[in-house]
């Protein structure tokens, strides 16, 4: 069974795994992250544990039971209460619910674990899988995306209200 674990600097290289495996598959949907993504990867690991370690952001991987990553998950620009969330999962676990299964515990985490009440998340009109994702973790359309925050492509912003647990 999957666990959606907090990243840590051992997760590393099952992620840039994940990254590099899945890569193409990605760029289909979303923006291409670039050379520089893969190239400075270390580097940008350890700036997501510290923004994690500062309580700006926090980071989970969905990792397998044989230690490979399945998926990625990011609660990012934490204010007042309200978070940024972002997510990928690998396209061999892509379909089968594994994405609104994470999604659905990390809104539980980002309310018990990080106080959060709101999360956000913003899709473009093309990516039918992630609008359905959102939809059935309980998001709701709350209006257009601006295109620079999705890859340049025009979509929607999507919030899920939290219940958080005393």
């Amino acid at each position: 069974m999957p666990e959606l674990r907090q990243l840590r600097a051992g997760h590393a290289p099952a992620v840039l795994a994940f990254e590099l495996v899945n890569r193409a598959y990605f760029a289909a949907s979303v923006a291409d992250r670039g050379d520089e993504f893969f190239e400075r990867f270390t580097d940008r690991h350890s700036a997501l544990l510290a923004e994690q370690d500062a309580g700006t952001g926090a980071f989970y991987a969905l990792v397998a039971e044989d230690g490979s990553v399945l998926g990625r998950f990011n609660l990012y620009d934490f204010e007042d209460g309200a978070a940024r969330l972002g997510y990928r999962v690998a396209q061999h676990v892509a379909g089968r619910g594994v994405a609104t299964a994470a999604v659905r515990e990390l809104c539980q985490l980002a309310a018990a674990r990080h106080g959060l009440r709101i999360l956000r998340a913003a899709t473009s009109h093309d990516n039918a899988a992630s609008q359905r994702v959102l939809t059935k973790a309980g998001f709701v359309p709350v209006g257009p995306a601006d295109p620079a925050d999705i890859g340049g492509k025009p979509g929607t912003w999507y919030q899920r209200d939290l219940e958080v647990q005393p």
